[in-house]
């Protein structure tokens, strides 16, 4: 721990990290950066193929190429200096620093708010299919998509506020790969109750909103694939839903274990076993979930590495 008087203030922290033993931090290392190229070129080529191929121009994958942008800096607020840390030791991190890593719950609030918008999207689609092009406008999908973000910066905007304005005089040694609240907090020498409460009500009311907008409009979609005649056309509708569910169960789940439980019943170990798969690995599942269970997208790309490869021959 960095030498200083007992009561003077916190201007740089500590981050403990996840193992002291090189060999582990080695492997680590690998992992994580193979895990963060796949979120790279998964959500940035996701977009880009939503943006060339017409075909995809629809609102769900207006939406989806929104998920991947939220994805994408998801993914690069954290591991970069995660990474850093394993392969240098380099474990200090600014003041300053540590406020902006905040700005990655941003990004799940964000992707959280698209999941909401992309299971109204559903519930249009299938349960009001003639008033679907009138209902899910350019308009509608943009503004539905900058509301998602706008609303999140907001949320954090104020969280950080909240959790920065106390004093930090206890300790700079952060027990975490990262900063994040339940692991910051503990080192504050201020009292914390308004700054928890207010930390648990942003986090249960989006959690809890969400989740019910979510809950509602697939109990509507059920209803209305249960009653199609069609077996096929059941099993498109299951098909296309099955994506969204299995990122929405994967993100909630884990919010929800991280947050929302009792802070006597944290254990720090567990803890930064969820904070590797809600900060590093969840950005790299939405591209994999969605485009290997989507002929469309898989389609679209292999359009897209084949114009690649005409242009290349051409070239040389």
């Amino acid at each position: 721990m960095l030498p200083r008087e007992n009561d003077s203030e916190v201007t740089e922290f500590m981050l403990v990290g996840l193992t002291n033993n090189p060999t582990l931090q080695t492997l680590l290392f690998i992992t994580f950066f193979l895990i963060y190229l796949i979120a790279l070129v998964g959500n940035l080529g996701m977009v880009l193929v939503i943006l060339l191929d017409s075909r995809l121009h629809s609102p769900m994958y207006f939406f989806l190429s929104s998920l991947s942008l939220a994805d994408f800096g998801y993914s690069s607020a954290v591991t970069p200096k995660v990474m850093a840390g394993l392969l240098t030791g380099a474990n200090v991190i600014s003041y300053n620093h540590c406020a902006a890593q905040f700005f990655f719950a941003a990004f799940a609030i964000t992707e959280s708010n698209l999941l909401v918008a992309m299971a109204y999207d559903r519930y249009a689609a299938v349960c009001k299919p003639l008033h679907y092009t009138t209902t899910m406008t350019l308009n509608v999908c943009t503004a539905l998509s900058i509301g998602s973000y706008a609303i999140a910066f907001l949320d954090v905007s104020i969280h950080t506020g909240n959790i920065f304005r106390l004093s930090f005089c206890r300790s700079n040694v952060i027990d975490h790969f990262f900063c994040d609240a339940p692991s910051l907090l503990p080192l504050s020498c201020s009292d914390r109750y308004i700054t928890e409460l207010v930390i648990y009500l942003i986090v249960s009311f989006n959690t809890v909103f969400s989740l019910m907008v979510i809950l509602m409009s697939y109990i509507l979609v059920f209803a209305t694939i249960l009653r199609m005649r069609s077996s096929e056309g059941r099993q498109k509708a299951f098909s296309t839903c099955a994506s969204h569910l299995t990122a929405v169960s994967i993100l909630y789940g884990i919010i929800t274990f991280m947050y929302l439980q009792p802070s006597s019943s944290h254990s720090m170990g567990t803890d930064k076993i969820a904070s590797v798969f809600n900060a590093i690995v969840i950005p790299m599942l939405n591209p994999l979930i969605y485009s290997l269970r989507n002929k469309e997208v898989k389609n679209a790309f292999l359009k897209v590495v084949g114009k690649a490869k005409s242009f290349i021959k051409f070239t040389f």
